[in-house]
Parts: C-alpha cells; sequence; structure tokens
C-alpha cells in the first residue's frame, strides 16, 4: 500500500475516533513518545490548515506527537512561506500526502464575502494579501447574483478557496510536481464541520478506501 493511501485512511479513522468520542491521541503523547521523536520525525500526511482556535488539525484527526507536519494560516492559503514548509516535508520527511483542510464559518473567507460586498479591503497590507488570495473563490460566487444568502455564500466560497489553494500549490511548486510524478505524492482538499466535527475530503488518493 503506498504511503499516500495509509495516511488518508489513518486520517479518516481519526476523525471518526473523534467525532465518536473516543480519541487515542493521549496515549501518542508520552514521554516515551517524545523520546523516541528526539532523533527525527516521518510525519504521516502534511496538514495545511486555518489559524482558527477551532481547527486544530492533530486533535480533530485524533493524532499524536510527530504524527501530522501542520501548517496554519488564516484561511488555509498558500503563502509562498507555506509552500516552503510544506516542500520540506515532502523533500525530507518524505511524507506523501498534503491536504488543504477549510472549515465552516471560516472568519478569513466572511471577512473577504463582506470585503469584496462593500468594496472595501482591510487598510493592514498584510490582512489584505490574505483577502486578496482568497477573493479569488469568493469573486465568482458574487458575480453569479445568487448571494442573498450569505450562510450559503459563505460554504460555498469555503470550499472553493480550498479548491484554489489545492490548484495554487499544484501549478506553483515545481517540487510537489516532481514528486507527484515521480513517487505519488497526492495533494487534496477537504472541509472541517464545526457543527458536526466531521472532515469531508474532496477527493481521495487512487485506490484508497476509507
Amino acid at each position: 500500500m503506498h504511503r499516500s493511501i495509509a495516511a488518508y485512511q489513518n486520517l479518516v479513522r481519526g476523525n471518526e475516533r473523534f467525532t465518536a468520542g473516543d480519541p487515542v491521541s493521549n496515549t501518542l503523547a508520552t514521554k516515551e513518545r517524545r523520546d523516541e521523536l528526539v532523533a527525527g520525525q516521518n510525519p504521516s500526511a502534511i496538514i495545511l490548515g486555518c489559524s482558527d482556535s477551532r481547527v486544530p488539525a492533530e486533535v480533530i484527526f485524533d493524532q499524536g506527537l510527530g504524527e501530522l507536519f501542520v501548517i496554519r494560516v488564516a484561511g488555509n492559503v498558500a503563502a509562498q512561506e507555506g509552500i516552503g514548509s510544506i516542500e520540506y516535508a515532502v523533500e525530507n520527511c518524505g511524507t506523501r500526502l498534503v491536504v488543504v483542510l477549510g472549515h465552516s464559518c471560516c472568519g478569513a473567507v466572511q471577512a473577504t464575502v463582506n470585503g469584496l460586498r462593500e468594496g472595501e479591503m482591510p487598510s493592514s497590507p498584510n490582512l489584505k494579501s490574505i483577502v486578496e488570495k482568497i477573493a479569488p473563490a469568493v469573486s465568482p460566487l458574487l458575480e453569479s447574483g445568487d448571494s442573498n444568502d450569505l450562510e450559503s455564500l459563505v460554504d460555498q466560497a469555503v470550499k472553493a478557496n480550498v479548491k484554489n489553494t489545492v490548484n495554487d500549490l499544484l501549478s506553483d511548486s515545481p517540487v510537489l510536481q516532481h514528486w507527484m510524478k515521480e513517487d505519488n505524492l497526492v495533494v487534496v482538499g477537504a472541509s472541517y464541520s464545526l457543527e458536526s466535527g466531521q472532515v469531508e475530503f474532496f477527493d481521495a488518493p487512487p485506490g484508497a478506501e476509507a
């Protein structure tokens, strides 16, 4: 079984344990485990997720120390530093699954929706850079004219933003392109529901069965 498939199945089952209230992650955070990791790391998956305090990847996927290589940035956008971090884990840790993880009620996405509707961008250039990254996912939805239901609009924008970030990773990183061809690196999108605790994967590695 390829590493990307095993990693995907591990995340699916971990999220099932989390939503069922039966986590095992405490058994993966012992002193013995810390000692094992001093010599190096071998994370099974890379998570590019949102900074939102309600979406800690290790918790919602029920993973312990050393299991996940996590990059968190508001709106789970693919900034240069984040892409470089992903490339590091792929090349130096041998990780072969990348998950772009969005979530319901994302504040960064909602701020982008509000900003584009009102024609106002953040005054901070740093916040503006995040909004500009998310805007390509929001603009087509606003232009479609079906934007009266704000909750539905934000939900659609969250998923569109995840897919755009996946595309950004694949188009902006020759390193990731190389490993996709050479060793079946897989980049997938997913969305976490704050309400249910469940993660919906938009794609799965070829041949994977949850």
